[in-house]
């Protein structure tokens, strides 16, 4: 299994995506412990790449480039990753601010790293017909075009939620491994081309 991201480079396995289509990893949010109590002023003031505004919100806000993500550093010593394309990417990422917080003077450990969302997307290539799919399924749809133009289709197994658009796009998110994101997918694409809009 690569973990670079190179899902486009690389012939699909059809055992694993019988559809033929593997949705991309576009963020990946994990949580770690640092296992210390944090003087997040302190951080702040030190670390070029940081924001701290407590009235705001109660967290130093960390930004690195490589690879390009963003963390939210809690006093309490925990902290949130956001914006990896990768599993791999989000645990180098996370360690980086690890060492960097030890670096300012803290005993920060890294302690219960938890990948705990993989949002992802593909693009089904043809238009869906998302009032039928929305009826037909009512048990796990909702679909009010005028709050939002996509339908949220809420699967129990595995438990996913996916967001489909007239276009063809959808975004999967929940999952905690990948597996679970394309599987979900799997799941979803019979219904999908069964649905599928005929171009007149």
């Amino acid at each position: 299994m690569t973990d670079q991201g190179l899902e486009g480079s690389n012939p699909v396995d059809l055992a694993e995506h019988p559809s033929g289509i593997v949705p991309t990893l576009q963020n990946i949010v994990s949580t770690v412990n640092l296992d210390t109590k944090l003087d997040l002023k302190a951080i702040a003031l030190q670390a070029r790449n940081a924001e701290y505004n407590p009235k705001r919100f109660a967290a130093v806000i960390m930004r690195i480039r490589e690879p390009k993500t963003t963390a939210l550093i809690f006093a309490s010593g925990k902290m949130v990753c956001t914006g990896a394309k990768s599993e791999h990417f989000s645990k180098m990422a996370a360690r980086k601010y690890a060492r960097i917080v030890q670096k300012l003077g803290f005993p920060a450990k890294f302690k219960d790293f938890k990948i705990q969302n993989i949002v992802g997307s593909c693009d089904v290539k043809f238009p869906i017909r998302l009032e039928g799919l929305a009826y037909s399924h009512a048990a796990f749809s909702s679909y009010e075009p005028e709050l939002f133009p996509g339908l949220i289709y809420r699967m129990k197994v595995p438990k996913i939620v996916l967001l489909i658009f007239v276009s063809g796009k959808i975004v999967i998110t929940g999952a905690k491994m990948r597996e679970e994101t394309y599987k979900a997918f799997e799941n979803i694409y019979p219904v999908l081309t069964e649905f599928r809009k005929i171009q007149q």
